[in-house]
């Protein structure tokens, strides 16, 4: 149970910005603070935990340990992912290890009960005695996968553990229809060179929030801020998201002027604007003409999270070897972007153990979607 006085600065912290104040360090420090935080907003709404470009084709499964939680995303016969909670009915034995093809069915390692790519319980071998693969007493279609409600945006793949949650098209509604541009298109991803993971010290919220921001972007992103400087930058603020975008979209990959193919019949303001949203609670999420990325926040604890990386470029023929280097290009100038930003969030995770902090004060003008995204979490926490 929160205190009171928890619970007033939760409160606080879903006021108006010029008088609110940031959530407790409880909620950044401590192990009950997390566990609340887990069961209140990842175990009770939509949450994202993986990509389905790891699935790709029917016949293929990729396993995801999420809060501890063991999950299995399958891409089944007909081409639709599902996700299964990655455990045998009979005795809770993992099911599967490693990402890759399993074929036409999932077998267990421990007695080989069998289940379908849908799911269903197919085989249980030896179950009634040497040869007998069945017995009256176990019903087997009581016994197939627990599957978990899941949904795909933008190639993220989505759960709801709750079961209980809105319909995830209202969830993902307000983004989907701002980035309409983007939100329906096919995603191209090219592999290893496109992906890379960032293990951070400190908790997960504060990887956002500062995300969500680019008051910092003067002082800790330099060289970004040369083309792309703070007045170029306007705050975005919707139901479920919240971020930044940018008017002056134009790097520069190489000398030779080539360029990655863009999407086609784009509006003319997407020719240098581009757009950086955190979809609530843990992805992060950047649209351009040419490419698009998204970082999924894998919560470790109170004070440890892991950023997995993933870009995908627009049009498929970025994806061919002549462009190889310009992809490992923009792959490393985002590394060098996100990296910077480490210093400061863990900066940030280290002073929440200051016993007189209060959660700290929003700028009015700078600061609103960071604040947007604290009020988001207190009214969860609060229920």
């Amino acid at each position: 149970m929160m205190s009171n006085l928890v619970q007033d600065h939760l409160r606080r912290a879903t006021g108006p910005i010029e008088t609110a104040r940031g959530l407790p360090n409880l909620f950044y420090t401590d192990g009950e603070g997390y566990a609340h935080e887990v069961d209140r907003v990842f175990r009770n709404g939509w949450f994202c935990i993986g990509f389905a470009k790891d699935v790709p084709e029917p016949g293929t499964a990729h396993p995801v340990t999420f809060l501890g939680m063991p999950m299995l995303m399958v891409r089944d016969n007909e081409g639709v992912l599902r996700v299964f909670e990655n455990v045998c009915r009979h005795r809770g034995m993992i099911l599967v290890e490693e990402s890759g093809p399993v074929g036409s069915v999932i077998q267990c390692p421990y007695h080989a009960w069998c289940y379908g790519l849908d799911g269903a319980l197919r085989g249980m071998p030896h179950v009634g005695g040497p040869g007998i693969n069945n017995d009256p007493r176990i019903d087997r279609t009581e016994l197939g996968l627990n599957e978990i409600r899941s949904a795909v945006f933008m190639d993220a793949v989505f759960v709801d553990r709750s079961g209980t949650a809105p319909d995830f098209d209202a969830y993902v509604a307000p983004l989907r229809r701002r980035w309409a541009d983007f939100a329906e298109r096919p995603l191209h991803h090219s592999g290893a060179d496109s992906s890379f993971t960032l293990e951070l010290a400190t908790n997960w919220k504060l990887a956002v929030e500062n995300y969500c921001e680019s008051y910092h972007l003067p002082f800790v992103h330099p060289s970004l801020n040369q083309y792309s400087r703070l007045e170029d930058h306007y705050h975005i603020m919707e139901d479920g998201f919240s971020g930044q975008g940018t008017n002056v979209y134009a790097p520069v990959l190489d000398g030779t002027g080539r360029e990655f193919g863009t999407f086609e019949g784009l509006p003319e303001k997407w020719d240098k604007a581009a757009e950086y949203t955190a979809l609530y609670p843990n992805l992060l999420l950047g649209v351009h003409k040419d490419h698009t990325f998204a970082i999924l926040i894998e919560p470790l604890g109170p004070d440890r999270c892991r950023e997995h990386v993933e870009i995908y470029y627009a049009d498929p023929s970025s994806l061919g070897g002549q462009f190889a280097d310009l992809r490992a290009h923009n792959t490393e100038q985002w590394r060098n972007v996100f990296v910077e930003d480490v210093g400061v969030v863990e900066g940030m995770q280290r002073g929440r153990q200051a016993i007189g902090f209060d959660g700290g004060k929003f700028s009015p003008v700078m600061d609103a979607p960071t604040h947007a995204f604290h009020r988001w979490v207190a009214e969860k926490l609060l229920g």
